[in-house]
């Protein structure tokens, strides 16, 4: 299967954002993709507020050319990780169901001969079932990790330990991405960047800020992004 698991060193570092750059970058360039999220929070719309964004499933769907039904089959009101959210609702969400979903995502991919970019839900370590984490449904689907960072104070640790825990697990981490990039980076960020590649030995690149959630200025962020090498 060809593709990419975009995963973050944390909620909200912008691991949607890059997700969905590369997925309109791809569709621009003429080249067939599907994206899939396992399980999608937050949909209550007191719990987004009045963030100007889509929720991810749309901003992925509009991204692939795809439904946000067909991108996130799990879908949840509550603010919460994956396997409270579900009990908040009652619902029962079992290891056997995510990787069934996840496992259907794969083969629509592979029958539209299209690459497949899964976002995944938090960081690694965030927790699907009580005894399910992305990291195990990550390592199921065998595809090659990209880790989304902020370029900022604290990222470095947050960074690295995500790097260890990825390569624990047997993951292939093609690239750290830290975003949003401004124009003009500080001593600091330009400093991480250079820390995280060498302490980490991992390629460090980065996706700039996309102003507003346009399929167009999406595919932009996203060429700039070697996601061809990447891709194999």
């Amino acid at each position: 299967m060809r593709g990419l698991f975009v995963t973050a060193t944390d909620t909200g570092v912008g691991k949607t954002a890059l997700s969905a750059a590369l997925a309109a970058a791809m569709a621009a360039a003429g080249q067939p993709v599907r994206a899939y999220k396992p399980v999608l929070t937050g949909l209550d719309a007191d719990a987004r507020g009045s963030d100007a964004w889509p929720p991810d499933h749309e901003l992925l769907g509009s991204a692939a050319g795809m439904s946000p039904e067909e991108v996130a089959p799990l879908r949840y009101g509550p603010a919460a990780s994956p396997h409270l959210a579900a009990a908040l609702e009652g619902a029962n969400m079992d290891r056997a169901s995510l990787l069934g979903h996840a496992q259907a995502a794969a083969a629509g991919a592979a029958a539209a001969n299209a690459s497949l970019i899964v976002e995944g839900v938090g960081g690694l370590l965030v927790p699907l079932t009580d005894d399910y984490t992305v990291c195990d449904l990550a390592r199921e689907l065998q595809l090659p990790l990209l880790i989304a960072a902020r370029p900022g104070l604290g990222t470095i640790n947050h960074t690295l330990l995500t790097l260890q825990a990825a390569r624990a697990a047997g993951l292939e981490v093609r690239a750290v991405v830290l975003t949003p990039w401004p124009q003009r980076p500080t001593a600091i960020e330009r400093s991480n960047r250079e820390t995280i590649a060498r302490l980490g030995g991992v390629e460090v690149e980065t996706l700039a800020r996309v102003g507003r959630p346009a399929r167009d200025e999406l595919a932009r962020a996203g060429e700039a992004l070697p996601w061809r090498r990447w891709l194999g």
